[in-house]
């Protein structure tokens, strides 16, 4: 069986799933979205591209997002990030404001909102623009020119943010952000709001497949800090279900709340799949059962 055969098995078994679980709606710019859209899209270190669905249909990439801001921060800035966040799994809500008192105003790790403000500060303080930094690497390793952050979803995560401005001026209190906290918010819901489809994406995070090269042949990250990050992803990337998401697809992964969920098959490429209505966790639930069935089917794990 060919892998565009996979894709589309892998789409049949997440159909008895499609629109089980509730869209973001406390983001009121993603509350209407479709519940039973649903896409996913593969591309392969050898240059294969295969899709089913919506794959083609842009959407706000959310926490997905925080995997690329991590990325660039690393490869601009080398470890010293290290310093300020933690890479270990969070056991809490995405949001949660319980551990900074504790740990002294250094997140759990990178991928937990508390984590991407601090990762977001760090890259802004070493590239003077964090979401441009994000839109333009995203854009010239998916292709896509017009990719860019949709400013009603970004105002929306403002106006609503109440919590993401807390956890920001709680580790300000600390010393942990070198920015003003408006700034770093600012490029946060930016590059949170950036809107792009499981094409654009599956593409964008081929760098991790291929061991830290770019889709130029140039290399963004050595072997050994793609390997990190992809550790990171697989105990840390979905959100507080992580554990359960190794034990379903076998896969490092990164998930967002606007449905999507990409996730990574060293050296042989990236699945991108996406579906808005969402489990209790944050992770869409028709995507995870189609990359669960995909590796299932392929072998494709890390296992």
């Amino acid at each position: 069986m060919d892998l565009q055969d996979q894709l589309n098995q892998a789409m049949e078994a997440a159909r008895p799933v499609l629109g089980t679980g509730r869209v973001a709606d406390y983001i009121p710019a993603l509350a209407a979205a479709d519940p039973g859209a649903f896409g996913m899209a593969l591309a392969t270190v050898d240059g294969e591209v295969h899709g089913v669905g919506d794959w083609e249909q842009p959407f706000s990439i959310q926490s997905i997002s925080k995997l690329f801001t991590l990325a660039l921060a690393l490869a601009v800035g080398g470890d010293e990030l290290w310093q300020r966040v933690g890479r270990e799994p969070s056991g809490s809500p995405f949001n949660s404001l319980v551990q900074l008192e504790s740990e002294h105003g250094i997140p759990r790790n990178p991928f937990i909102n508390a984590g991407a403000v601090v990762v977001t500060d760090r890259l802004h303080t070493l590239t003077g623009d964090a979401r441009a930094a994000v839109r333009d690497f995203l854009r010239a390793e998916s292709g896509n020119a017009l990719l860019d952050s949709d400013s009603v979803v970004a105002a929306s995560e403002a106006q609503h943010g109440h919590r993401n401005a807390a956890l920001a001026h709680f580790i300000a209190s600390y010393g942990n952000l070198d920015n003003p906290v408006e700034t770093v918010l600012q490029h946060y819901y930016d590059h949170c709001a950036l809107t792009a489809s499981c094409r654009d994406l599956a593409l964008a995070g081929l760098f991790l497949a291929r061991h830290g090269l770019r889709a130029d042949g140039s290399r963004l990250l050595s072997r050994s800090e793609a390997k990190r990050i992809n550790a990171v992803l697989l105990t840390c990337g979905t959100y507080d279900a992580a554990g359960q998401f190794a034990y379903r697809v076998g896969l490092p992964g990164k998930s967002g709340v606007g449905g999507g969920v990409l996730a990574v098959v060293p050296g042989r490429g990236t699945l991108c799949a996406w579906g808005p209505a969402l489990d209790a966790a944050g992770n869409s639930v028709a995507a995870v059962a189609a990359l669960d069935a995909f590796t299932t089917a392929t072998g494709w794990s890390v296992f």
